[in-house]
């Protein structure tokens, strides 16, 4: 019987341990967890107001439901966790879907200053992850909630860095107005922050022009729906761009996304509480300090090279901010014990075998971000899970003939590590459930790791 370690239970996790079960009939596979809670990026990183999205945890959830499939939260693995020769003792075969953990930066001066975060900040701060910054809260509310402002404290404007979707995301969680996301599981301390934020100016910025932007129509056309918000694009901005005149020649999204963008170019500006200004061909060279904190971005102005690229111009412009949410990208981090490569933030791998110096490393695979580097959409994971899993199953002759070390929860357990396990998750959910009714709201995430702990060691009490 070949037992498989999958560490990561998001989609590309999940994607794993389907694919495996399904071309198995006798695979026993543990999907291992850093968390306490499954479903990765899809709980922590999907907006609480994209439900459509969220959704897709009802099929992940199937899957770690699956009789021959074994959920293990709470487990580290590699630096101060299970360290990885140990996971190959227990396993015959384990597949690494840990992600791309780490936000790219600005390298710009000030970029450390209070009040610049990462997007990946700010969305786990609202989405409820644990590892999330923390902030003091001076007072509370309902529940015992904490209502500081958090990120939004003294904030008016705000400048997000980047034209992709996690950029939308955070402008529109930005312009959200409590009506719309209090029926979300978004954490309360987070949806009362936002309900008494004074931001009315969001700044949406890319250095390069419309047809080079990475969001989908989709979302961009639904910063325009937003209730008592505005929304501009500069006609000056946008006819910087070649392809802007004529946009024919450029695959469908990026000319249905020019079509949108003409539509706001050069509109009145309409009388809302909030503005949301789309920026284009500006790039961030400095964050300007104002009473020991963010207060502006100096950008600098560039214009294409004829290359797909853009050169700067030497003219400068400072736009005010107390917030600025960098969102330009992600890099994969180092797992102890598993090789690394540098330059890509990936781990050197052959049809999803890990190699070491070369060389393929029997036992050892990976799939999703941390295989391929962070591109694609949720979906791209399915097919980049299979070639792994066909790669795996090809090996397998050659490794269920090895002698494995024993149980691995017990293993585990001995290691001083108790994972918590499906039932655990299920009363985290029932916590959060009963948390929300005495919100007088629906689900309500629990956002910190004590809580989600102790919730899960009620299962067995």
């Amino acid at each position: 019987m070949l037992r498989v370690a999958v560490i990561g239970s998001g989609p590309s996790g999940c994607y794993t341990a389907q694919s495996l079960v399904q071309q198995d009939p006798q695979v026993r596979v543990d999907v291992l967890d850093r968390l306490p809670c499954p479903y990765g990026l899809v709980r922590y990183g999907v907006a609480p107001d994209h439900e459509k999205i969220k959704s897709l945890q009802n099929s992940l959830r199937t899957v770690l439901e699956h009789e021959r499939v074994r959920f293990l939260g709470g487990v580290p693995v590699g630096a101060g966790g299970v360290p990885v020769a140990r996971l190959r003792e227990l396993y015959h075969a384990v597949v690494y879907c840990v992600g791309a953990a780490a936000d790219r930066r600005l390298g710009i001066p000030g970029e450390d200053l209070p009040g610049s975060w990462s997007a990946t900040e700010f969305v786990s701060w609202y989405s409820a992850h644990p590892d999330a910054p923390g902030f003091p809260a001076p007072r509370h509310g309902r529940g015992g909630a904490p209502t500081d402002g958090g990120f939004l404290h003294g904030v008016r404007s705000a400048v997000v860095i980047g034209v992709g979707n996690v950029a939308v995301d955070v402008t529109r969680m930005l312009a959200r107005g409590v009506t719309e996301l209090s029926p979300t599981d978004m954490p309360h301390a987070a949806l009362t922050a936002l309900a008494a934020s004074e931001v009315t100016d969001i700044h949406m910025v890319g250095r390069r022009g419309p047809s080079q932007a990475r969001f989908t129509t989709k979302e961009l056309r639904e910063l325009g729906t937003l209730p008592d918000t505005g929304i501009v694009a500069d006609p000056a901005e946008l006819a910087l761009d070649p392809a802007y005149p004529d946009p024919s020649a450029l695959p469908a999204p990026q000319r249905r996304n020019i079509e949108v963008l003409r539509g706001w170019a050069g509109a009145p500006a309409a009388d809302a509480r909030r503005l949301i200004r789309l920026r284009f061909f500006l790039r961030p060279v400095e964050l300007i300090a104002r009473a020991g904190r963010v207060g502006a971005v100096r950008f600098e102005r560039t214009v294409p090279d004829g290359r797909g690229g853009v050169a700067g111009t030497g003219r400068f412009e400072d736009v005010e901010a107390q917030l600025v949410l960098r969102s330009v990208g992600y890099r994969g981090v180092p797992l102890e014990g598993l090789p690394f490569d540098a330059a890509d933030g990936t781990v050197p791998h052959l049809a999803g075998r890990v190699l070491r110096e070369g060389a393929v490393a029997p036992g050892e695979y990976v799939a999703g971000w941390i295989k391929r580097g962070p591109t694609g959409v949720i979906g791209t994971n399915r097919p980049c899970a299979k070639e792994t899993v066909a790669s795996l199953l090809e090996d397998a002759p050659a490794l269920v003939a090895r002698d494995l070390a024993g149980d691995p929860p017990a293993a585990l357990r001995a290691e001083g590590i108790e994972p918590v396990e499906w039932a655990g998750w299920r009363a985290i959910e029932r916590a959060e459930a009963e948390l929300g009714a005495s919100l007088g709201r629906s689900v309500v995430k629990l956002p910190d790791w004590e809580s989600l702990l102790a919730a899960a060691r009620s299962a067995g009490a």
